[in-house]
């Protein structure tokens, strides 16, 4: 099984291309996948199904950092039929799903569509409610919650010297930016997801 992130980036001319492309390609370089196409949509595979959702949320907070400037994206799950060696030419359940799941996005910006119907329910359930945190993410809270997912393992002090703010800023920023709450869904998401790939 596979996992597939199917995306485009919502007003993209609000901002140079270089600005929300240079970031992208660098998520898909140490990925060692993913495509641009359409000029502003992309598709990229996560082999760990497990690591997806922290995928998309890294990739979320990298193009929320720009002002105004935002992302769509779906997750699909499922077996990889046939491996063309590109994701656009390669098939099966997976890109399926992923792109059902694009294509029946309306205000929400990130779904999940996978074999499970019970994991997708409760996880697009709690998705919601995360978006009205995630989709209101300053820039700054934008960069606080993608250099926090780059560097799980970070103490507070730790992230006050990368981000060079004061200790209280990162505290401050942290709840603001709903982190330890998002930190819990994603949590949850690994949890509900091996459990479904070790049965």
């Amino acid at each position: 099984m596979t996992s597939i992130i199917t995306g485009d980036i919502i007003n993209s001319r609000k901002t140079t291309t270089q600005n929300w492309l240079v970031p992208l390609k660098k998520i898909f370089s140490k990925l060692n996948t993913g495509e641009i196409f359409r000029g502003d949509s992309f598709q990229v595979e996560v082999n760990n199904i497990e690591e997806t959702f922290l995928i998309a949320l890294i990739i979320k907070s990298t193009i929320k950092i720009n002002k105004s400037v935002d992302v769509r994206m779906a997750i699909g799950i499922g077996n990889k039929e046939y491996d063309a060696g590109n994701i656009k030419e390669s098939s099966g359940e997976a890109y399926i799903n992923s792109g059902k799941a694009f294509d029946s996005l309306k205000k929400q910006t990130l779904t999940i569509k996978s074999p499970w119907k019970e994991l997708d329910e409760e996880l697009n359930l709690a998705l919601e409610l995360g978006l009205l945190t995630m989709d209101n993410w300053t820039p700054n809270s934008a960069e606080f919650v993608k250099t926090s997912l780059n560097h799980l393992d970070a103490t507070q002090k730790q992230l006050s010297e990368i981000l060079q703010i004061s200790q209280s800023s990162v505290s401050e920023r942290r709840k603001r930016s709903g982190l330890n709450e998002i930190l819990k869904l994603e949590k949850r998401y690994r949890k509900l997801v091996s459990s479904k790939l070790t049965r």
